[in-house]
């Protein structure tokens, strides 16, 4: 099958061209954004209507910095290395999901501490809204042609031509399915009803670092960095660690989080 004749400008005005991935990021933005006005209204929510916006601003900041941070220190140190100024280049591309994650915690834990809020009870809130933009994020990759599939024969496999003459699996398109519009339904779900503080937000660590790392294997691994053990790419090494931390706050959560504390968002 050949990759759809996709423009990755959508809108050209003048010298001015807006890509479909910035309108991705947006669509992104947009759906937490609402679906956190939407949630706020909850008897139980821990935030304000008023406090929506702000909590935006703070996760858009984490996700911008952290993502980029995260690439160049996770993928692509050499290159930093050699150009330190390297980091700012924004334009050449590079972001990362485990960077961004760590850097909306870290934003989120500022501005828990600002405002008294538990940085568990405020994840818990900002856990639902952010599978539907990562299903959009990897929307605007299939678009872009970045992060293409492995080699394969299966029906539904895609050449894209900025990866040569050989059909791939659309890896971009599982990881869209899976971690981000399949996973908004079941945070969704259960973020409904109250749970033990850090339940959603650990239930979503946990789901996402098991989607992620199942799709890796039919992900291109990344360019200049070998398979660890000659199968474990580096998307795969970096989700262990939130499977294992997902789990075990998941465990923890109702053993020990709503039993002692009481506590619900």
């Amino acid at each position: 099958m050949d990759f759809p004749n996709i423009d990755p400008v959508a809108i050209e005005i003048w010298r001015l061209k807006i890509h479909w991935y910035g309108i991705m990021y947006l669509l992104g933005f947009a759906a937490a954004w609402w679906l956190g006005i939407w949630r706020s209204q909850f008897n139980h929510s821990p935030v304000r209507k008023a406090q929506i916006e702000d909590i935006l601003f703070y996760c858009v900041v984490g996700v911008v910095v952290g993502g980029r941070l995260g690439h160049v220190f996770f993928y692509s140190f050499d290159d930093w290395l050699n150009d330190p100024l390297w980091v700012f280049k924004v334009w050449q591309g590079g972001m990362s999901f485990h960077g961004g994650i760590l850097g909306v915690c870290t934003a989120m834990w500022i501005y828990a501490r600002k405002h008294r809020i538990h940085f568990l009870t405020l994840m818990d809130f900002v856990a639902p809204s952010v599978p539907l933009g990562l299903g959009f994020g990897r929307l605007g990759n299939f678009i872009g042609q970045e992060l293409w599939g492995r080699v394969t024969d299966v029906p539904w496999a895609i050449i894209f031509p900025k990866a040569g003459p050989q059909p791939r699996h659309p890896s971009q398109l599982y990881e869209a399915a899976l971690e981000g519009f399949l996973m908004f339904v079941v945070i969704y779900w259960f973020a409904r009803k109250p749970r033990p503080r850090g339940a959603v937000c650990s239930l979503f660590v946990l789901l996402y670092g098991c989607a992620r790392f199942g799709v890796e294997f039919t992900r291109e691994p990344d360019q200049g960095i070998d398979l660890l053990f000659g199968w474990l790419s580096r998307g795969q090494l970096l989700s262990t660690p939130m499977i294992l931390l997902g789990l075990g706050v998941f465990i923890w959560a109702y053993k020990f989080s709503g039993r002692r504390l009481g506590r619900y968002y």
